[in-house]
């Protein structure tokens, strides 16, 4: 049996039933391959781009010698599917699975690529797989490690939604396992044994007692968050459990290094073992790099800090300065009633093309 033909996605299509199109598609996290396939099928398409597939992340490029070259990149997957699918537009507002997060940006970004033919500084263009999930399956974090000469840039933009304005740079993440044990015994003969869950109440006054810091930078003003995300243990409803775990998610300021923040974890809850499950690096705003400042002052957009980890890190580790900038409402991402305003899809898609053809 022949495989089924990719889905088609049309470059000539307005920014809003681009969108939906893209929504329509499922592409839950390791699940990108139907929109991956359609994707690179447009961009093969456009004569005026290089076009690369690493798995299921693809990236188009020119090659004009323009004297400056930036990074547009957005990711295709979602989070799973909460009732949100298939894409309905009711009045001005999209809703639907990925609109906000970050389907609308992907849009905007094909749009360009199609469009945008003689570019006033060169473009390379990221479509990437996995940004959802843990960072080991992160397709741009993959190039970053494996083929950072085509990330390469002076400036790089991410199409994370952001309320249509600039957020810079983003806070860092780790999550930790604490673990006690005890002694299991008949509930009815606790004395006889040690109960691991009781055994985490100090971790648990640590965390009601702790007073995030707030750091400002580069004149914003990030907001540190410490946080249990998840608890776990016991055995049966009469038995003392012998182990218990307790998951902690701490977001960092990006002064902040990882080995940092560990060790703040580890003052933070001295006595206790922590177990690093997953970690990534924040990023400085780097609002006065020359490329930062005249793009701000180009699409004119208020600059906001960025709470929350995203992609710019990637780069920010690569030497090359980037910001958040996409549609949507960063606090409708992952909702069961995700959506992307119409007016922030045309707005940024204006903006970039003046400031790409200026």
């Amino acid at each position: 049996m022949n495989p089924a033909p990719p889905p088609e996605i049309d470059l000539t299509s307005d920014v809003v039933s681009l969108t939906a199109a893209l929504v329509d598609i499922a592409s839950e996290s390791l699940d990108e391959q139907a929109i991956a396939d359609a994707v690179e099928s447009a961009m093969r398409g456009l004569a005026h781009l290089e076009v690369i597939r690493d798995g299921h992340t693809i990236v188009a490029r020119t090659s004009l010698g323009r004297p400056e070259r930036v990074v547009i990149a957005g990711h295709l997957d979602t989070v799973p599917v909460n009732g949100n699918l298939p894409s309905r537009l009711e009045g001005e507002i999209l809703h639907g699975l990925g609109s906000c997060d970050m389907k609308g940006g992907v849009a905007i970004a094909l749009l360009l690529a199609a469009s945008v033919t003689e570019p006033s500084r060169d473009i390379t263009f990221v479509f990437y797989e996995a940004e959802e999930i843990a960072a080991e399956f992160n397709g741009l974090g993959r190039l970053a490690r494996e083929r950072p000469d085509l990330l390469a840039g002076d400036f790089a933009i991410l199409m994370e939604p952001s309320n249509a304005g600039v957020e810079a740079g983003c806070q860092g993440t780790m999550r930790v396992d604490i673990r006690t044990t005890g002694e299991r015994a008949h509930s009815a003969r606790a004395w006889m044994g040690s109960n691991a869950i009781h055994a985490l109440a100090p971790v648990l006054d640590g965390l009601n007692a702790y007073v995030p810091r707030q750091v400002e930078i580069d004149g914003l003003v990030y907001r540190e968050g410490l946080n249990a995300v998840g608890i776990r243990g016991g055995v049966s409803g009469n038995v003392v459990p012998d182990e218990a775990v307790v998951t902690i998610n701490f977001r960092f300021a990006p002064d902040r290094t990882e080995e940092q923040a560990h060790r703040h974890l580890q003052e933070i809850f001295e006595g206790f073992g922590l177990t690093v499950t997953d970690s990534a690096p924040g990023a400085m705003p780097g609002l006065s790099h020359p490329a930062a400042a005249a793009f701000v002052d180009a699409v004119g957009a208020e600059v906001h800090p960025k709470f929350g980890w995203t992609d710019v890190a990637q780069f920010t580790r690569l030497g090359i300065p980037a910001v958040n900038y996409g549609p949507g409402d960063p606090l409708y991402a992952h909702k069961a009633d995700e959506h992307v305003p119409v007016e922030h899809l045309h707005r940024v898609h204006d903006r970039l093309t003046r400031w790409l053809t200026a």
